[in-house]
């Protein structure tokens, strides 16, 4: 969601449902008693990580894989999430403005707003193994969204996002619905398009869930450019090729 609302640097009280997904914009509170965030306490590891969240927010821009604070990104560091404030530029935030949420949404760190996409950001924690989750609205693999319901096998990296790229059906951004079809459309993958909006992935890491965004605007840059040629169509993979892709990923890169 484009997220234009100016720098909110207030504290959130945010109210939401309850269930498997829902309740993920939580209740995010900063009055004084129980529950009241750790303003400015974030423990070494979350100062790190909130550092490497900013650089990488940053770097979206930077690559033109989000315009303003149309994105979003988020890291887990143990039971809290950090994750961007919504509204703010990434070249403003600096460590004092660590936000992050517990696995129910409720603020924990921080006193800026959490981004309005922290349903799909927590779906993602509570049911897989990911540590890092990259949220664009990155221009080619949103114009994708809108044409197919899943990108077609255009090239072997689509293997490395487990297969081929699912489209999740459109619902209003923030929503609970939003992430309950992503959850779907990310079912053994760790990397999906959104509708009419945009794309998510997610790693073990920051560099992994970002890398992971870069190569599916890629792909889809890839499969736009293709298929505009007059006359001609793309030639596509097979599943069984990018199986055996698949199978030749595992051993890839440095061991030790």
């Amino acid at each position: 969601m484009a997220e234009q609302r100016g720098d909110e640097r207030r504290t959130a009280d945010v109210q939401g449902s309850t269930g498997d997904v829902r309740g993920t914009t939580g209740d995010v509170r900063g009055a004084a008693g129980e529950g009241e965030p750790r303003r400015g306490a974030a423990r070494p590891e979350e100062a790190r990580a909130w550092d490497d969240l900013v650089a990488t927010a940053r770097r979206t821009v930077t690559d033109g894989l989000v315009v303003g604070t149309s994105g979003n990104v988020s890291v887990r560091v143990g039971g809290t999430v950090l994750v961007t404030p919504s509204g703010v530029p990434y070249d403003r935030l600096t460590p004092d403005d660590v936000t992050g949420v517990d696995l129910d949404g409720r603020q924990v760190l921080g006193t800026l707003v959490p981004t309005s996409e922290l349903p799909m950001h927590l779906a993602v924690y509570r049911t897989t193994g990911a540590l890092a989750v990259v949220h664009t609205h990155a221009v080619h693999a949103t114009a994708v969204s809108t044409l197919v319901t899943e990108l077609p096998l255009i090239h072997y990296m689509a293997a490395a996002l487990g297969g081929p790229v699912r489209v999740a059906p459109y619902a209003p951004y923030g929503s609970d619905e939003l992430a309950e079809n992503m959850l779907r459309a990310l079912a053994d993958r760790s990397g999906c398009l959104l509708r009419n909006h945009g794309t998510l992935t997610h790693g073990r890491t920051l560099a992994q869930a970002y890398d992971r965004t870069a190569q599916l605007e890629w792909m889809c840059r890839l499969w736009l450019t293709a298929s505009s040629v007059p006359g001609l169509t793309p030639s596509l993979l097979s599943r069984e090729q990018l199986t055996e892709v698949e199978e030749r990923l595992r051993g890839y890169g440095q061991r030790g």
